[in-house]
């Protein structure tokens, strides 16, 4: 195996795969990148056994070969590199010999064989859309997944693929996130897959907000989203979804309507005075305001006012702010509007003309 490449060019592949690379394995080989060389295509492989990442590099001439190479170590030295430094790559028995101008590098490397390979993708569905569409949807909702949780198939991403529509929900059982757009899929069944926490952050960084196209591919236990330079896979939740439909409030009879900006500046700052663990803030809503109050265990206290659309009876409801937040700063309307039932249901929180997006807090009481 041999071949040369401009550092630019093989800086940011392997920048994107060794994000996948845990820093403590099982396996050693699970440190490593894969390797493989064409006469014109260096393909570059990072797997945890759940997430595997595959970027692909053209070559303007190269002697074919496959290796494995730690990941961290390579990526170091090719970060460290000047900028327009060309690197080659030779591989001699067991070891890797990298050269850059004047440096000289010789990495261990482990058996190309050795390195595992996600199972091929059963049965499934095939869609394709924009980046930006896929990248937007998820975006929109992946906050809200739990953390950690013993409802294990919340520490993750729905995705439902519908007759004409694409979804997107999470929830962690205190808030909810729902997106959708419209699909030309047409699937005779309804499919529901989850993606699992580090899959969706490895999508994201990998979706550009751009009009090419991504292929999308649901199997049975796998997704897999495929650019015109790389390829990701990850492994599904075998679980079943709560029903979000139930848990989206229908017949919300109080509704304001405030400055979307304004009313995330006055949260922002009620939040510095909020009980850091709890982040407890109560909200006032009267004819036309409302008001923020937050106050802490050391008798600290605080009050914002803003204005608002709001007709009917007056309410005091609790809420955590920065569920708040995460919601506000996702939705993208100027205006913002918040549906109430009473002071002990969800506030549904959406954009002014556009219900394509709902997000669902559940009350704190204070």
């Amino acid at each position: 195996m041999r071949f040369t490449i401009q550092r630019e060019a093989l800086l940011k592949p392997l920048q994107a795969v060794a994000s996948v690379v845990e820093r403590r394995q099982a396996l050693p080989i699970l440190g490593n990148l894969l390797l493989s060389v064409t006469e014109h295509e260096l393909s570059v492989t990072a797997t945890d056994l759940e997430v595997e990442l595959v970027y692909r590099i053209p070559l303007m001439w190269a002697e074919p070969g496959r290796t494995t190479v730690p990941a961290r170590k390579v990526l170091d030295i090719c970060r460290a590199l000047s900028e327009g430094s060309e690197l080659s790559m030779v591989l001699e028995k067991d070891r890797l010999l990298l050269r850059a101008g004047k440096s000289r590098y010789t990495l261990a490397t482990l058996p190309a064989d050795e390195f595992p390979n996600v199972e091929e993708i059963q049965g499934g569905m095939r869609l394709t859309l924009p980046q930006s569409v896929l990248k937007g949807i998820v975006a929109k909702t992946h906050f809200a997944m739990a953390v950690a949780d013993v409802r294990y198939f919340l520490i993750g991403l729905l995705l439902e693929v519908e007759r004409g529509w694409l979804r997107t929900c999470a929830t962690d059982g205190h808030r909810l996130a729902f997106a959708e757009v419209e699909s030309e899929v047409q699937p005779t069944t309804p499919l529901q897959v989850i993606v699992p926490r580090k899959g969706v952050a490895e999508l994201l960084r990998l979706l550009q907000d751009s009009p090419v196209p991504v292929e999308v591919v649901l199997g049975t236990n796998h997704i897999q989203v495929i650019l015109p330079d790389a390829t990701f896979t990850s492994k599904l939740i075998d679980g079943r979804f709560p029903d979000y439909r139930r848990v989206i409030p229908n017949a919300v009879t109080k509704v304001a309507t405030a400055d979307r900006e304004e009313l995330r500046r006055a949260l922002n700052r009620a939040a510095i005075i909020s009980n850091e663990k709890f982040r407890g803030i109560r909200f006032q809503v009267s004819e036309n305001k409302i008001v923020i109050l937050a106050a802490n265990p050391e008798q600290d206290e605080a009050e914002e006012e803003i204005a608002a659309e709001y007709q009917g009876d007056a309410l005091e409801i609790g809420f955590n702010v920065g569920y708040l937040l995460d919601a506000l700063g996702a939705i993208e309307a100027d205006r913002v509007t918040i549906g109430f039932v009473n002071a002990d249901s969800s506030a549904l929180l959406q954009g002014v003309g556009n219900e394509s997006c709902r997000y669902v807090v559940m009350p704190m009481r204070l």
